[in-house]
């Protein structure tokens, strides 16, 4: 049986009652009950089942450690009692059903570590590290609250970024009928782009800008190109609102800003595959190392120019 509360005052240390220290033998009390108190809930087990696993509870209830007693006869155990049901549990059957959450697991984790109950902490590690393999997310998605919260995002990135503005409402003409169709196409080519690339780029949303419809394309902190999907129309004398879905020029431009990651040492394997010729395999791999970068810094100059003249430091 146990408890959340005592069970009663007569069960509890009177005030001002000092506790007795004295040592148990796990003979002599066989496989009689034993009553715990652990931080004030109640407990009835035996010493059978607290000596059963070489752990803290063994050393005390073996005779090996000192225990505290109240003058009822209670043992006194100075931790959290909540989980001391699920420690017994353990003990009987060598296995329990763990809580569902986290936060439990790790507040069970916590107690059997103090009573050294491996076999206990190895089941809390393994259902944490499952928990999270669960529950990991395959890519974050920023969300721009204000201007300075993206100019901070794109200028600590280490990565290229693609950011995409969409706010319907921020209009005060009607749209084509074409327009909510392809402001969905393109919000659904933004959420495919970021699972395909969401290791090699950054991904944001902006809900807040004054577009309805427009990426935008960043390199090393500035931004190298831009793709505004939203148009002025005119129909029947009256101005209406286009969204278009320039879909490959989209593309396009993802693809480019790649050329803005972080330069990476190529491996053997990639210097093998974008070798010129196979009568300059004699060449050592850190000059085909080195080709292959100033190979990919002049792609990368030609890209920087065609939206900045300035030049591109290394």
């Amino acid at each position: 049986m146990s408890g959340d509360t005592c069970l009663g005052s007569a069960l509890c240390p009177a005030a001002g009652h000092k506790p007795k220290a004295g040592g148990l033998k796990g003979s002599s009390l066989g496989n009689k009950y034993v009553r715990l108190n652990v931080g004030g809930s109640l407990y009835y087990t035996t010493v059978q089942v607290l000596t059963r696993h070489d752990t803290m509870l063994k050393a005390m209830f073996s005779g090996r450690m000192e225990v505290l007693t109240d003058k009822e006869g209670w043992i006194l155990i100075d931790r959290c009692g909540k989980h001391f049901g699920t420690i017994l549990n353990y003990l009987r059957d060598d296995t329990i059903a763990l809580p569902k959450h986290r936060q439990e697991i790790k507040a069970l984790m916590a107690e059997a570590k103090y009573y050294l109950i491996q076999g206990l902490v190895d089941m809390c590690q393994a259902a944490l590290q499952d928990k999270k393999d669960l529950y990991e997310p395959v890519c974050s998605i920023p969300i721009i609250t204000s201007p300075k919260e993206e100019e901070r995002l794109i200028e600590s990135s280490m990565k290229p970024v693609v950011k995409l503005l969409y706010n319907r409402s921020n209009n005060k003409y009607s749209y084509t009928s074409n327009s909510d169709d392809n402001l969905l196409k393109n919000i659904e080519l933004f959420d495919k782009l970021s699972l395909r690339f969401n290791g090699r780029v950054l991904f944001i949303k902006d809900v807040i800008g004054d577009e309805i419809c427009c990426w935008s394309f960043y390199g090393q902190g500035r931004k190298i190109a831009e793709v505004c999907c939203t148009s002025i129309v005119y129909a029947t004398e009256k101005k209406q609102t286009k969204v278009e879905f320039p879909e490959a020029r989209i593309y396009e431009e993802t693809l480019n800003v790649l050329l803005y990651e972080t330069p990476r040492v190529p491996d053997n394997s990639l210097l093998e595959a974008t070798s010129r010729s196979r009568s300059q395999a004699s060449h050592s791999e850190d000059d085909e190392g080195l080709e292959l970068r100033e190979r990919v810094r002049r792609i990368h100059v030609k890209r920087y120019s065609t939206y900045d003249d300035r030049q591109l430091g290394h």
